[in-house]
């Protein structure tokens, strides 16, 4: 049996150009198209894909809207998001709710095919392009001529809030997580970019992210 391929993109062109080139691989079956985040999350429950290629921005509930959901119920799915967009904060979006691949929509058929397959066998892959702009953040950071950072100094729960940033969770869901307050997690979060010497949640993540305190 082969793999079990689910598209979602709004762009009716673009699903059909994606289908005729997956549809040249034997090993590759094309079991659904969905134009909306909705369809895209009734289809996969109904269909159980093995991979699903996510556009972003799709009327309705968008693309990463719908990974989340889906991830949160069928783990077992890999997604791909298959965007034009190559901004961090897309990045780290999808990162947050699960996403396995992140490609640009430029990408050459025979790559696309290899990350449907690397995905489909539990690895994730990143479009080259987005990987030189995180690398680029990561050096970024590492490069700050301020005051330098040390997560050392992090108490014990500090490191849990931060984990859970980088994992994407709002301030109450960290709260409800660590079963502290709110205004609680607040104050963490307001030591814990001082004592690290960033400015916002992504560079929080990012930091976290390149001094393997949390695997995503």
């Amino acid at each position: 049996m082969g793999i079990k391929v689910l598209i979602a993109d709004d762009h009716a062109l673009l699903r059909e150009g994606i289908v005729k080139i997956l549809s040249l691989e034997e090993d590759l079956e094309i079991i659904g198209e969905a134009s909306r985040g909705e369809e895209a999350i009734t289809l996969a429950r109904k269909l159980k894909p093995d991979v699903i290629l996510m556009d972003i921005n799709m009327p309705g509930i968008n693309g990463i809207e719908a990974t989340k959901i889906i991830k949160e119920e069928m783990p077992e799915i890999g997604v791909i998001a298959l965007t034009i967009h190559d901004d961090e904060e897309y990045i780290f979006e999808l990162v947050r709710v699960g996403v396995s691949g992140y490609v640009l929509k430029d990408i050459q058929p025979e790559r696309l095919i290899a990350a449907i397959k690397d995905v489909a066998f539990g690895k994730s892959v990143i479009h080259p392009d987005i990987t030189a702009k995180l690398l680029g953040e990561f050096n970024r950071l590492s490069e700050r001529k301020t005051r330098p950072s040390n997560y050392d100094d992090l108490t014990k729960r500090e490191l849990d809030v931060l984990q859970l940033i980088a994992r994407g969770m709002a301030n109450k869901d960290i709260a409800q997580s660590l079963f502290i307050s709110e205004k609680t997690v607040k104050n963490h979060i307001t030591n814990i970019f001082r004592k690290l010497n960033v400015e916002d949640r992504t560079q929080a993540a990012l930091y976290a992210i390149k001094n393997k305190l949390v695997n995503l």
